[in-house]
């Protein structure tokens, strides 16, 4: 095997050997004394016991819970509803929401506009048309509806 100097941060990818050299590690190896092997078992079935007490108090917990819910009259639907209201009142309290409807407004209000004086430019263009120009316009079949409805047409 080839030897080089190892650091702390090595940039050469692992090779063959290296990977092999890693694979033969056991680290469940360790050099215990029976009596520590012993002890950390023992701390190991406590613990497992104490996991086992608590899963059973914290199920004991969640069915005593869920039956004061149920005396008060709190379905999870209701709680869903509550939730979504708490919700929906806390996104329209918070800052960026705000900013983002006056945004929103300020760009209503100049699209409004806009199509408004697109809409007046094109009123006061029919407005300056003849009869001759709506004809050249809009085909004969269409003329008798923009006489039917004169609010379109504006004669001078």
């Amino acid at each position: 095997m080839e030897t080089r100097q190892q650091g702390f941060l090595d940039s050469e990818p692992l090779r063959e050997a290296d990977e092999e050299l890693v694979s033969e590690v056991n680290l469940n190896n360790s050099i215990l004394t029976e009596e520590e092997r012993e002890e950390i078992q023992q701390e190991l079935a406590k613990l497992e016991e104490e996991i086992s007490t608590l899963k059973q108090v914290l199920s004991s917990k969640e069915k005593q819970h869920s039956e004061l819910k149920q005396k008060l009259g709190i379905t999870p639907l209701s709680e869903l509803k509550n939730n979504f209201s708490r919700g929906w009142h806390d996104m329209q309290t918070s800052t960026a929401y705000k900013k983002t409807s006056e945004t929103l407004s300020t760009a209503g209000q100049k699209t409004t506009a806009a199509f408004s004086n697109l809409g007046n430019a094109i009123t006061r263009k029919f407005g300056d048309m003849s009869m001759a120009g709506l004809e050249l316009l809009f085909p004969r079949r269409y003329v008798p509806f923009l006489l039917w409805f004169p609010q379109f047409v504006w004669f001078e």
